[in-house]
């Protein structure tokens, strides 16, 4: 397996291109989205779980030096991928020194709120500041009842997306410092009234993200004052190509947003799947993705109809083009790139390099110290 990632594994030369004449506006900040899968296949880079540890905090310090905006992680439970993810936030957090880092999604049925509260402001203010947390209801788990193995059992009347979304108010209520326990005045110094969770981090409640899976969806998170997370599937399908369908979403969460009238500027997000190809290497890799996987698809999950976006696979000068058409990138100032984290440090971070030498101008960005 391969080790540490350096600078001159990949190219130390950080993005330095300025937006290619007549790019689109939009895309603001890039950085990639990492499933962390692991296998004991001898094929795969990462073979336990130390490993895809390891080499995620290895590829935040490389997309740093490259120039890219940003590190995430996907959250499953009992599954050979990454679950609990502060104290890998935290560490990535005392490695680097300017990406945002954060999740895409916590899956908030198996959370304790307060006890996520006193992680999240931990991890925070170890990153200074930089976290970006991606949270919803959770996709299809490998255990049948995963979050009840963890202790959380919807109430009566409610849903396991319901309870998720308890779980969800309660935590944004404790990050934001309110009071959440009463005090007891012989161990609190006499004092009385209500006690926040400890420690709070300011303004984490402002970067604080809601995976939605659909316009309606969408339309609640603006209403509750959370960014936009919008992903590589909506669940569900109206005929319009995925791109337009997610657009459209993007545009409801705007009104919805403005409508609601809250004081700061929201965050938008899209993921796509970009694999360009440039040497022989990434052709043996994903040359016949390239053939099969440029249209969206339509499928179902949890009984939905849902569509699914395409991969943009090939030249990088025919993806910087396709990708500008995109309409959902366009209109997000975020774009996350999943990466085949299995692939290891060094591939991933040339992929990264690539994408924003040669892909990411046309869609408007440019590295932050050129803007």
């Amino acid at each position: 397996m391969r080790g540490p990632w350096s600078p001159g594994a990949a190219g130390s030369d950080r993005a330095e291109c300025p937006a290619a004449p007549g790019a689109v506006p939009g895309v603001k900040s890039i950085g990639f989205l990492s499933f962390g899968h692991w296998s004991p296949s001898p094929t795969s880079q990462t073979r336990s779980a130390a490993d895809v540890l390891h080499q995620s905090i290895d590829l935040a310090v490389a997309a740093e030096e490259l120039g890219a905006d940003g590190a995430y992680f996907r959250v499953h439970h009992f599954a050979r991928q990454l679950s609990s993810p502060f104290p890998l936030l935290a560490a990535i957090g005392a490695r680097t020194s300017r990406i945002e880092i954060g999740t895409g999604v916590i899956d908030m049925r198996y959370e304790n709120p307060l006890s996520m509260a006193e992680d999240a402001g931990a991890a925070d203010l170890i990153a200074g500041g930089r976290l970006q947390l991606g949270i919803s209801r959770g996709s299809p788990e490998p255990a049948r009842d995963g979050a009840a193995a963890f202790g959380h059992v919807p109430a009566e009347g409610e849903t396991a997306a319901d309870m998720a979304r308890r779980h969800t108010a309660v935590f944004r209520r404790a990050i934001s410092g309110a009071g959440m326990a009463e005090a007891e005045p012989r161990y609190a110094g006499g004092g009385s009234g209500l006690l926040p969770v400890q420690p709070h981090s300011p303004d984490l409640g402002e970067r604080i993200w809601w995976g939605a899976g659909s316009r309606a969806t969408a339309v609640w998170t603006a209403e509750q004052g959370m960014n936009l997370m919008s992903s590589t599937l909506l669940t569900e399908d109206t005929g319009v190509p995925f791109d337009q369908l997610q657009a459209e979403q993007i545009g409801m969460f705007r009104q919805a947003w403005a409508d609601a009238g809250h004081h700061h500027e929201p965050r938008v997000s899209v993921s796509r799947s970009v694999l360009p190809i440039v040497d022989e290497e990434d052709r043996r890799f994903f040359g016949l993705s390239a053939l099969r996987e440029k249209r969206d698809q339509v499928g179902k999950i949890d009984g939905l109809v849902a569509r699914f976006g395409r991969s943009y696979v090939g030249a990088p000068e025919a993806i910087a083009e396709e990708l500008a058409a995109d309409a959902a990138v366009r209109d997000a100032d975020t774009l996350l790139l999943t990466v085949p984290n299995q692939l290891g440090v060094d591939f991933n971070a040339k992929l990264l390099g690539t994408i924003v030498r040669h892909i990411a101008p046309a869609i408007g960005w440019a590295p932050k110290a050129r803007r």
